[in-house]
């Protein structure tokens, strides 16, 4: 079995309940931005530190689903440069969002998968991705 469907498959775990997984469909996204939002604020090379290290990780898993996050880093970096008091902003969606994914976890009745490996930090933008691309039919 590939690295990916391991990290996805053992990811899936705790994502099961149709409430859970609506919440991390909206949150998910959502803590990215804020993450590079934040890394953004301190520096824009940090950003792009954050940007580049990720995707590094994400290529030893699967090409194609480094692409996608490169389009999506690139579309957050992109958007920094609209968004008025980018700080206040990124920490306040961070919160709630984060809110929302314990609230989510809740309703599964399962911890967040990151409590036991911090990789699942990275792997929850692309456990929906894959839902994503098996839906339209793209191989990763």
């Amino acid at each position: 079995m590939r690295p990916i469907d391991r990290l996805i498959g053992q990811y899936a775990e705790s994502h099961r309940h149709p409430t859970n997984v609506l919440i991390h469909w909206v949150c998910v996204p959502i803590i990215v931005w804020c993450v590079l939002a934040l890394l953004y604020w301190l520096h824009p090379y940090a950003a792009y530190v954050g940007v580049a290290a990720g995707l590094v990780y994400y290529a030893t898993l699967s090409l194609p689903m480094a692409l996608a996050m490169l389009l999506f880093s690139a579309a957050c970096l992109l958007s920094f440069a609209y968004v008025p008091y980018l700080l206040w902003v990124a920490i306040a969606l961070f919160v709630i969002t984060w809110i929302f994914q314990f609230i989510g976890h809740e309703i599964e009745g399962k911890k967040p998968s990151f409590l036991d490996d911090v990789r699942f930090l990275l792997i929850g933008p692309i456990f929906l991705l894959a839902k994503a691309f098996r839906k339209a039919g793209v191989a990763f």
